[in-house]
């Protein structure tokens, strides 16, 4: 079976299991979209490693382990989805020291922030892609007919957190200036809010 490349395109509160995000991954070589419901833990996580600019004062632990592993000359080579079982992804982190190679399963959403934190690229089967992959809304003629609730999930993929919150903090720090901005982005931080965090840098990109 041929491996497809993926990236990240984005991540998105869930409209259909409340509490949890939807993360989106992009087919590099073609349109097809595959998105994961993750949870919210996990979500933060890959949200800090796309932002490169936010640091956590201490180590979370998908940082943890990387230390860790790189402490042992552990390097995650790359990470495979390689299962689709009941809407449930199963992935495998494929690992190496001293030039021995170690499969090791992993959750799909641990198995992503890890990859980023290594630099790692992200497969997965055509098979697998060919029976989640969706299209945007603007090639749902070439959806299945359970596309709707993921297009749903899809209406804002680049975002970290409901819409109408979004919006609502974007009114919150509306009225800050750009110092006092960067002050909450800092005091965030220090308190590992790492959502509120993101939006305080949203508000500050706007300027």
């Amino acid at each position: 079976m041929s491996l497809v490349k993926l990236s990240i395109k984005g991540i998105s509160y869930s409209q259909t299991q409340n509490g949890a995000y939807a993360l989106i991954l992009n087919e590099v070589d073609g349109e097809r979209k595959l998105p994961i419901v993750i949870g919210a833990f996990e979500a933060q996580s890959i949200a800090i490693a796309l932002e490169k600019e936010i640091k956590p004062p201490r180590p979370l632990t998908h940082d943890l382990f990387k230390n860790f592993a790189e402490r042992f000359d552990i390097v995650v080579k790359q990470v495979i989805i390689h299962k689709l079982v009941d809407g449930v992804f199963y992935s495998s982190l494929i690992c190496e020291r001293d030039k021995i190679e170690e499969i090791i399963d992993a959750r799909t959403s641990d198995a992503i922030a890890l990859a980023l934190r290594f630099n790692a690229p992200i497969f997965t089967y055509k098979n697998i892609l060919d029976k989640a992959g969706i299209y945007l809304k603007s090639n749902t003629a070439e959806t299945d007919s359970g596309s709707q609730e993921i297009d749903d999930v899809l209406s804002n993929p680049e975002t970290f957190g409901h819409e109408e919150e979004s919006n609502q903090s974007g009114d919150m720090y509306s009225n800050h200036s750009l110092q006092e901005l960067n002050e909450l982005l800092d005091q965030a931080v220090s308190q590992e809010d790492y959502e509120k965090a993101a939006k305080i840098r949203d508000e500050i990109s706007k300027r």
